[in-house]
């Protein structure tokens, strides 16, 4: 029985949620949600959220016992980026990309 959440458009690089999603994959879930806690990148908070979710969906609608559960699948994609411009010298422009992401986690046995 495996049970999912994901969170999409998130305002994070894939690379830096990549970092964090590898801290924790295939560990338990009292385990990662104390790694993700203590750990001090923006990634981490924004995982632990969907870990969280996940947790709530698997006890809610599967009605998985929480003591069990493991990550059995943790991934993060890249989303569609913000192009924007800054004003630099000589009437030219640079272009700002920001980056997003979307976060997939699955919990299972």
């Amino acid at each position: 029985m495996e049970t999912k959440a994901t969170l999409r458009g998130v305002r994070l690089s894939a690379q830096k949620g990549r970092l964090v999603a590898d801290l924790i994959r295939g560990k338990k879930v009292d385990q990662a949600l104390n790694i993700l806690q203590f750990s001090p990148k923006k990634g981490a908070v924004i995982i632990k959220k969907v870990l969280e979710s996940a947790i709530a969906n698997a006890e809610h609608n599967d009605g998985a016992d929480i003591d069990e559960l493991k990550i059995t699948t943790i991934y993060v994609e890249k989303a569609p980026v913000l192009k924007r411009f800054t004003a630099r010298a000589k009437g030219r422009g640079d272009r700002i990309s920001k980056q997003s992401c979307h976060i997939f986690v699955t919990v299972g046995n």
